[in-house]
């Protein structure tokens, strides 16, 4: 099993390569065609002219994507900085002066880049400093080492900080998987934390235990299948490094009950675990956006326990730390409340900072 996920990690660092659409076009067309056309056979022929149609055309879509690919990373204005960690590169956004406070982390959710916070960021900077970090696979960034985990990406969080020499104690805010993040970084580094604002963040208990649901496993096959289109040219729009859509479809192999077996010791933020750091839990009040969640249900009965499920899950942060507090989020709003209420999410993480300043020495 350790071999076959070598093996998987490897195909995933090789089909995030961006240039490995124009070896496997000429493959197809050079070395299919042509080995068809060696047989000589009026079936092998027209196979062969088949073989050959089809690398030109994957050519030519390769060719496309390197071009988009191209375009993109000469687009926009270059924000930040690019730092290097673990011999890859990072890029760090950090805007403001902190003063007497802490230095505001934002970590989007998904495997989204830094700038998907970028409002936020906006926002926030004008006050105090904030800092927007793309994860390996994102933004920026390089797309980095293979397997992509929420406990490399926590350290990797912290060695990005402390590259692009920024200040600790550190305030961080992460959405969804984004909190589930920021979670780890603090249990492995307290001393550099002063607080945590969690956006509705992951439990892994809905990966571990939640009635059954396609919408996690289907993503990392997504993710897979949105890089092979991107490869061969075959997506609408913009382009995107196919490294992206492999480090997301890495990182979510562990967001499964199989997955998370393996990793639960490095990944799950136990009760207790964050000791008394002050912890704000972030959560809307009821299911808003998940109606989908609670159709699947068979009856009335199991529906009322998919929601108590759920909302209960939600509360799970706060047995992580003696000083947690839940705050919930306008009425109306649902997990993507940052986008929702960007407003409302900045008032919370300013009332944080200011209740650090007044207790910092």
């Amino acid at each position: 099993m350790r071999r076959n996920g070598r093996a998987g990690n490897a195909l995933l660092a090789l089909l995030s390569r961006d240039w490995l659409g124009v070896p496997v076009a000429l493959l197809v067309a050079g070395g299919a065609g042509a080995g068809l056309f060696g047989v000589g056979e009026v079936w092998a022929v027209a196979l062969g002219c088949l073989a050959v149609t089809v690398g030109v055309v994957l050519a030519v879509g390769a060719v496309r994507h390197l071009v988009l690919v191209g375009r993109g990373a000469g687009a926009g204005r270059p924000s930040g900085r690019l730092v290097e960690v673990g011999g890859h590169r990072m890029h760090v956004l950090a805007e403001g002066v902190a003063g007497d406070g802490p230095t505001v982390v934002w970590m989007p959710g998904g495997h989204a880049p830094g700038e998907e916070f970028g409002q936020l960021h906006a926002m926030t900077a004008a006050r105090t400093r904030s800092v927007l970090v793309d994860r390996f696979g994102s933004g920026r960034s390089d797309v980095g080492p293979f397997p992509r985990t929420t406990a490399a990406e926590a350290e990797e969080l912290l060695a990005a900080l402390e590259a692009a020499g920024e200040r600790a104690p550190y305030l961080f805010v992460g959405h969804s998987f984004g909190g589930l993040l920021v979670a780890n970084a603090a249990r492995r580094r307290p001393d550099l934390v002063a607080g945590l604002v969690l956006l509705d963040p992951t439990p892994l208990e809905v990966i571990a235990f939640a009635p059954p649901s396609r919408l996690v496993a289907g993503m990392r096959r997504r993710f897979l299948l949105t890089a092979v289109r991107h490869l061969f040219g075959a997506q609408r729009g913009r382009g995107g490094r196919t490294g992206q859509y492999c480090a997301a479809a890495s990182i979510f192999g562990e967001l499964s009950p199989t997955g998370l077996a393996k990793v639960g010791w490095e990944t799950v933020v136990y009760d207790g675990d964050l000791g008394d750091l002050p912890l704000v839990l972030v959560i809307p009040r009821d299911l808003t956006g998940g109606e989908a969640v609670l159709a699947a249900a068979g009856d009335a009965v199991e529906a009322e326990r998919i929601a108590r499920f759920y909302l209960r899950a939600r509360t799970r942060y706060l047995a992580a730390s003696t000083a947690a507090r839940v705050v919930y989020t306008p009425q109306g709003t649902g997990h993507d409340f940052p986008t929702e209420s960007p407003e409302f999410v900045v008032g919370v993480v300013e009332d944080l900072v200011r209740e650090l300043r007044v207790v910092s020495p």
